[in-house]
């Protein structure tokens, strides 16, 4: 079993840091459960061009207000508390919060840890490896 607390990963190695967003990584490739899982907060204010060629991503809203515009249609979907977007499609997108928008976001295949947007918006893919532990976080309970 894997237990960790938001708590414990702010301003470690899984908290990753952008202009327009931070995004705590609660689950990495390395915890070897087939996808990552993140707390992501969007900064009120701004957009942020997103375009996952290698990724799924599948995203639950838990607090705020904003909305996402697939490139190149422009169908726009609000987003709130208690909605779900799964961009099944390597969708292209605009994310756009209105206030700070707080998800918890999965990626398949999973994230290694340090990924950030390259200038189209893409993380880069990453090559499978092995359980490791990353960087210094020891906290995590298995069993």
């Amino acid at each position: 079993m894997i237990v960790r607390t938001l708590k414990e990963i702010i301003d470690t190695p899984r908290d990753v840091k952008a202009q327009n967003w931070c995004s705590r990584r609660l689950l990495l490739q390395e915890d070897g459960m087939g996808f990552s899982m993140h707390h992501t907060v969007i900064y009120a204010g701004t957009q942020t061009h997103i375009w996952y060629q290698h990724h799924l991503e599948g995203v639950y809203c838990v607090e705020g207000v904003g909305s996402v515009e697939l490139i190149p249609s422009g169908e726009t979907f609000h987003i709130e508390p208690g909605t779900l977007y799964a961009l099944n499609k390597n969708d292209e997108h605009w994310l756009r919060a209105e206030t700070d928008l707080h998800l918890i976001c999965t990626f398949n295949p999973p994230l290694v840890g340090d990924e950030t947007h390259d200038k189209n918006g893409v993380y880069a893919a990453a090559p499978q490896i092995a359980k490791t532990t990353f960087g210094k976080q020891t906290n995590a309970v298995e069993a």
